[in-house]
């Protein structure tokens, strides 16, 4: 079998080493050269030899520069040889625009997936790795050879959802409708109640809760929402559970964007009792604070890419 490599971009140096540090990833510490120029132009260079090698190369479609980052060491190992390569998105940017709603907008769900369909193929062919995708329909935005395999990050979420109810029973919730039939899915694996709010719209910006699935009175309540950026669908859906009767709230989300001041708005709020996200977007790192619990997705990252192998 031919050798593995790791690489990752610049904001996902942390993933790689945590990768890394698991015994069974002996694969061989990827060596990139990365400078800026004052012209705001970016160097890259592969500095390791991957010629007939497997390469893994991490790195989020967090913005644009990132995007393109992730672009430019993806071309570059395929003309330096690759064997093949596996693209791991932990966090795919742009995944709640992946319809148009009005005339003349632009998916950039599609755009971004259409880019990186557009990578040469490997002599053993290129994949994509995303983890808990805003919607499943994404993976079929990839176009020609490359093979997009959807990573469920279920594991996470069960192990979270009892360590935060301790033993008690609890209700699993989601904030709107949307993710009720995932969230559902998850209850009945972990043979809980599941609950959901029903939601009106006001205007384009407002909109009002007019009811609640399910009891929760004088019950733990534990909210699962795959992303959380600024909070505020979160907020008004556990201001719901809270005006329920519900006894304690808390929160799992895979990606922790957390996005200008949401997780201050969040603490602060004093209805949710602590916040459990994964490692799968940087912002959640800059956090120092023993309410929110960030968790790896190193070893899911390394059983799928074992198993494909």
């Amino acid at each position: 079998m031919p050798q593995k490599i790791i690489f990752a971009t610049q904001h996902y140096q942390y993933l790689k080493d945590r990768i890394l540090s698991l015994p069974d990833a002996p694969w061989e510490n990827g060596q990139l050269d990365i400078r800026d120029f004052p012209d705001g132009e970016h160097y890259h260079r592969i500095v390791s030899e991957i010629s007939n090698k497997e390469v893994v190369l991490i790195g989020g479609t967090i913005d644009d520069k990132e995007t393109l980052e992730l672009y430019d060491l993806a071309s570059g190992c395929i003309q330096l040889g690759a064997h093949s390569l596996t693209l791991v998105i932990p966090f795919f940017g742009y995944s709640t625009m992946e319809r148009a709603v009005k005339y003349g907008e632009i998916v950039k769900a599609k755009t971004r997936a259409v880019l990186f369909s557009s990578l040469p193929n490997t002599s053993r062919g290129n994949r994509v790795m995303l983890i808990d995708l805003h919607v499943d329909g994404i993976t079929w935005y990839f176009e020609n050879d490359i093979r997009p395999v959807h990573l469920y990050a279920k594991d996470f979420v069960k192990e979270a959802a009892m360590e935060l109810a301790g033993g008690q029973p609890f209700v699993l919730a989601s904030t709107d409708a949307g993710r009720a039939k995932w969230v559902e899915s998850l209850a009945n694996d972990f043979h809980v109640q599941a609950a959901f709010v029903f939601k009106r719209r006001i205007s384009g910006e407002e909109t009002a809760i007019t009811a609640i699935s399910a009891d929760v009175k004088d019950k733990i309540v534990i909210i699962y929402d795959d992303m959380i950026r600024t909070g505020g669908s979160l907020l008004h859906a556990a201001e719901a559970y809270r005006d329920a009767g519900a006894r304690d709230i808390y929160v799992i989300t895979t990606h922790g964007i957390f996005a200008g001041n949401g997780f201050r708005k969040i603490k602060d709020s004093g209805i949710i009792k602590g916040i459990v996200c994964t490692d799968t977007h940087p912002n959640a790192l800059l956090i120092h604070d023993t309410f929110l619990q960030v968790k790896s997705v190193a070893q899911l990252i390394v059983n799928a890419i074992n198993a494909k192998s």
